[in-house]
Formats: C-alpha cells, structure tokens, sequence
C-alpha cells in the first residue's frame, strides 16, 4: 500500500477529523480511501453515460417511435 503526505485546508482538516471524532471512520486514511472510491466509482459512472451519449450521437436519428426506442432500452 502506498503511503502518502498530504495536506489539507483547515475547514477540509477539521471537517476530517470531526469524522472520526464522531466514529464515522476509525482513521483519517480509512475515510480518504473510501472518497477516492466513491470518486473512482463516479468517474466510471460519468465515463459510461459518456459512452454512451457518444455512441447515441453517431447513430444519428431515427423515425423509431418512444414506445420502439424504450423496447430497444430495456433489451439491451
């Protein structure tokens, strides 16, 4: 695991430690771990919705109407 210095504003730091203060995390490490995740697991999530409004442009349009393009949804 890679161990790192960092630094942080004080209403970040004091937002930090009252965390942990009030249990929500057992340590400053456990609680910025579990940021990044949430922000990795974001980033995938935009990164998707990305993809796929891409992929819906280059399809161009269709004479489809919403009750076929909703079909269409819920198969794939």
């Amino acid at each position: 695991m890679g161990r790192q210095s960092i630094s942080f504003t004080e209403p970040n730091d004091e937002w930090i430690k009252a965390q942990v203060e009030r249990q929500e995390y057992s340590s400053k490490s456990e609680l910025i771990n579990d940021l990044v995740r949430q922000a990795r697991n974001q980033q995938q999530e935009i990164d998707y919705i990305r993809m796929k409004l891409e992929r819906a442009e280059k399809s161009g349009f269709t004479n489809d109407s919403k009750s076929d393009i909703l079909r269409q949804t819920k198969a794939q």
